[in-house]
């Protein structure tokens, strides 16, 4: 039998965080949704969270922290876009989320010569 404390993950807690992500709205506290907010709502440290999304028999975990990030994405996108949070932060926020200031060269992009000179003409 494992030592230390029983685990805090319960049917309730799982219930607890779903609602968390799916009645989540803006607070003076909390701008947008987020991991750690999601952990201070239950009480854990967020390195629970983490811990309870790679094991096996906690799936349906993982999927609230999935659709915690998407929630946080739809509000950064759509606030960013209100032009309500600074356009920096939101940016730097995005890149979590795979979003990217690129700027994309091809250097292997061929180049045509026109001649200026009609080719009947000698030269």
């Amino acid at each position: 039998m494992p030592g230390g404390r029983p685990s805090k993950y319960t049917p309730e807690l799982v219930e607890k965080a779903r609602a968390y992500v799916h009645d989540w709205a803006p607070t003076e506290d909390e701008l947008i949704p987020s991991h750690v907010g999601l952990a201070l709502h239950l009480g854990v440290a967020s390195r629970t969270l983490y811990a309870w999304e790679e094991e096996e028999d906690k799936e349906e975990f993982s999927q609230i922290l999935r659709e915690c990030m998407d929630k946080q994405q739809q509000v950064l996108i759509n606030k960013g876009l209100g032009k309500q949070f600074d356009s920096g932060i939101t940016k730097l926020v995005l890149g979590k989320h795979g979003f990217q200031d690129k700027v994309q060269q091809d250097i292997n992009a061929g180049v045509s010569i026109v001649s200026a000179t009609p080719e009947d003409e000698q030269i």
